[in-house]
């Protein structure tokens, strides 16, 4: 299936969803990725969002209906989730960002949050945090509900108890669960959040409630961007080649268009780039 002449053409939909909208910045340095590495090989992305699940999967049967793309990227999986079985019916290839290979389907992102949620709670805690807090994304994704899992099991290993709370990915509900964090009766002196947006909003709470960051307060974000570079302090942050990710992406679209067996793709390599929000816990927390 191809389409635009000998151009092959690839689909992704990203949901709209209680937030500031899908198109934030780990989605566009996972397309700059993606997009980099097709161009020259003469592919091309159509990315669009839906209203939700229902519109997404409309728009996969009339792709394939009307051969609009040769393949898609499905992303931010869910229990349940029937996206891929619908694609299949139709014929219309598909590429998981995430997931399980047991599925039987080309998996490009083998990275294990959990694991990451594990390097981000220890680094923490080799600070001398022993209050945490975390500011996490919809439950109902897997990835989501894989660093909670890891976020709790890390702290009750070192005898410490933290909350968590749920955002959208978006500023506004960053800010809500950050004030919530920080006005407990013993609030913590950490927290760590699920994305970039989130973590910026929650370092303005901190200055409105008159927190010195990270002399007070040590915040982590997930995923750099030039939000967590350029903020004041600069975000410290759980950091994986996202760009890098979308030039995998890419490859595995090209080989699962022409039929091949996607290549298994490496885990991203995770690391805490050290900044200027993070740092030793109060003296008085140490405890």
């Amino acid at each position: 299936m191809t389409s635009d002449g000998d151009r092959l053409r690839f689909g992704l939909v990203l949901t709209d969803g209680p937030g500031d909208g899908p198109f934030t910045p780990f989605y566009r340095d996972l397309l700059a990725g993606v997009e980099e590495h097709l161009d020259p090989r003469g592919g091309a992305v159509l990315m669009v969002t839906a209203e939700d699940r229902a519109a997404e999967l409309a728009l996969y049967r009339r792709w394939a209906a009307e051969r609009l793309v040769d393949a898609v990227v499905v992303t931010d999986l869910t229990d349940g989730d029937d996206r891929a079985s619908v694609c299949a019916r139709e014929g219309l290839p598909v590429v998981l960002l995430g997931g399980d290979p047991a599925w039987g389907l080309p998996v490009v992102d083998n990275y294990d949050n959990g694991a990451a949620m594990r390097t981000a709670v220890e680094h923490l805690v080799a600070l001398g945090h022993r209050r945490i807090g975390r500011v996490g994304g919809p439950e109902r994704f897997l990835h989501t509900r894989a660093r909670t899992v890891s976020f709790g099991r890390a702290l009750a290993e070192h005898g410490l108890t933290g909350t968590a709370l749920a955002g959208d990915y978006g500023a506004t509900s960053g800010a809500q669960a950050t004030r919530a964090l920080l006005t407990e009766p013993e609030p913590p002196t950490a927290v760590v959040y699920d994305n970039d947006v989130m973590a910026v909003a929650g370092l303005a709470v901190a200055a409105e409630l008159g927190l010195r960051v990270p002399d007070d307060l040590s915040l982590l974000a997930w995923d750099d961007s030039d939000q967590c570079r350029l903020a004041s302090p600069a975000l410290s942050v759980v950091s994986r080649d996202v760009h890098d990710l979308g030039a995998a992406t890419a490859t595995a679209l090209l080989d699962t268009a022409a039929g091949r067996a996607a290549r298994p793709g490496r885990a991203p390599l995770v690391r805490v780039v050290v900044r200027g929000s993070t740092g030793p816990a109060p003296l008085a927390a140490r405890v």
